[in-house]
């Protein structure tokens, strides 16, 4: 497997995770409002337009975790809070997590 076949794996990963396996999440954990919680998790991909605030916009050797405000080590903190509440601001601290975690195996678990 040469390094092309790995980026290609590594892309479809990051993005299968960002916008496939939150049906899965929905369909498990809320199957009566999947839609609706699909819907939410997606928004929660809203996180990276803080990613607008740094030069350069997208660095392949930069980690997000850490690095943007919306994914700093505080925020993540505020995300875990939001699983002890109800309703909708659960479901966006699910997806923001998820999000961290997602953002997390992309830089550490591939070489880059």
């Amino acid at each position: 497997m040469d390094s092309s076949d790995i980026v290609l794996i590594k892309t479809f990963t990051h993005y299968f995770l960002h916008f496939v396996f939150p049906v899965f999440i929905a369909l498990i954990f809320y199957r009566e409002n999947w839609k609706k919680v699909y819907l939410i998790l997606l928004a929660t991909m809203l996180v990276d337009l803080d990613h607008l605030f740094a030069t350069p916009i997208f660095d392949p050797n930069r980690g997000s975790i850490g690095f943007h405000f919306l994914h700093s080590y505080y925020t993540i903190a505020v995300y875990f809070l939001m699983l002890f509440f109800k309703g909708n601001i659960r479901i966006v601290g699910i997806g923001l997590l998820f999000h961290m975690l997602t953002d997390f195996q992309d830089f550490y678990f591939w070489s880059h």
